[in-house]
């Protein structure tokens, strides 16, 4: 299986900790919207991030990708059999995605990933004003998270797609300020899925930051 994307997306990242908790192979092909491979575009022609490709099966967006991956790989299950739990999954999910992405990649884009990896000048001033919308999710998923535990009661895509958006967040702010969120995402990083991804998304900024790679041309 392959997936199109780079991995400093939440959306990407949620989908490679998906694939790793379910043991599935996937290689990692680099793309981005600004800079589209036929390939990609193939996969996602509205050039969404990430897309994925098996076989002659092509898909974008992560929500249908994690769907797809839980129905065709189901050990273990990341969507709750109980009707609340997975309600419950599926709002943190969209939460993730729709409310908590958007001052991530403000904050991240703004504070080091347009900097480090496309040479564009540090913005503050947006990343400030994206930051100034990511504290009222952050006070409410304080409010969400179990003092032990997972956010729905078992392990799910909740989790998997909240913490990475906070991955995301952090790279330009501190996300473990909140004790309780901070203790959650500790047990987060102890997932064996969670590291192998960690390490691969360390090695791709490495190597796109000593290429060049991703810098315009």
């Amino acid at each position: 299986m392959q997936i199109f994307g780079f991995p400093t997306s939440p959306f990407v990242r949620k989908v490679l900790v998906i694939a790793a908790e379910k043991g599935v192979d996937v290689e990692l092909v680099d793309a981005t919207p600004h800079k589209p491979t036929p390939e990609f575009l193939a996969a996602s022609p509205f050039r969404m991030m990430p897309a994925m490709q098996e076989g002659t099966f092509t898909l974008p967006d992560s929500t249908a990708i994690a769907f797809y991956l839980d129905a065709k790989y189901p050990d273990p299950p990341l969507l709750p059999d109980a009707a609340e739990a997975r309600g419950r999954a599926i709002w943190l999910d969209e939460f993730a995605d729709t409310i908590l992405s958007n001052s991530a990649r403000g904050v991240a884009f703004n504070r080091y990933i347009g900097p480090a990896l496309l040479g564009l000048p540090r913005n503050d001033a947006a990343a400030d004003e994206a930051e100034a919308k990511a504290h009222p999710a952050l006070d409410y998923l304080e409010e969400q998270v179990p003092a032990d535990g997972w956010l729905v009661g078992e392990y799910s895509l909740a989790d998997i797609a909240v913490a990475s958006c906070l991955k995301t967040l952090s790279y330009g702010l501190d996300v473990k300020a909140r004790p309780r969120t901070a203790a959650w995402l500790a047990r987060m990083e102890a997932r064996p899925a969670w590291a192998q991804v960690a390490d691969l998304e360390r090695d791709t900024i490495e190597g796109a930051i000593a290429s060049g790679a991703h810098r315009p041309s």
